[in-house]
């Protein structure tokens, strides 16, 4: 993995644990185990730094093709993204409140957004929506919702299992699979 790739998946466990204002240069240092001073070398500034993080967190939220069906694989991704993806998804989640704030950071954000939601509408028109755009947002709401609620502590972490059950029946009420 190469160094830069260390340093953003460091600074993505550091947002995770200590929000935004635990995020110095200093504190991905010793997340990632490097010398001090090696994340300067790599991000000079914060917003340096919070955009190759940022950038990285876009790389790891990239969505495949289906390889099942439709509703597992919108499973599998809201299942992830709760599991083995939760310090992702939470210094995501830092980063659209953060957005809020900083133009800077909201140009990114919405632009990775647009990206991730484009990959959903193309997966609703190849799956043979009548609506893709819409579809594929209704979905993708439904999955920031439940994700959110896991993350944040308002409902449990649903199983797979429930996940894909729900996704059919998201799916089969607005006619798509």
């Amino acid at each position: 993995m190469e160094r830069i790739q260390v340093i953003a998946d460091a600074a993505i466990e550091v947002i995770a644990a200590s929000g935004m204002r635990g995020l110095t240069h200093r504190a991905v240092d010793q997340a990632a185990g490097l010398p001090v001073g090696s994340t300067s070398y790599y991000a000079r500034t914060r917003a340096a730094l919070l955009s190759l993080t940022f950038a990285r967190i876009l790389e790891l939220d990239q969505v495949s093709s289906p390889s099942g069906g439709l509703a597992e694989s919108i499973a599998d991704y809201a299942f992830e993204a709760v599991t083995s993806g939760r310090a992702r998804m939470l210094a995501r989640y830092e980063f659209a409140l953060e957005a809020t704030r900083r133009p800077e950071l909201r140009e990114q954000y919405d632009s990775g957004g647009a990206v991730i939601r484009r990959a959903a509408v193309e997966m609703f028109a190849a799956a043979g929506s009548i609506d893709p755009v819409r579809h594929a947002g209704l979905v993708v709401d439904w999955m920031e919702g439940t994700i959110f609620g896991a993350l944040a502590g308002a409902s449990a972490p649903p199983s797979l299992e429930s996940l894909v059950t729900s996704a059919r029946e998201i799916l089969r009420g607005i006619g798509v699979g």
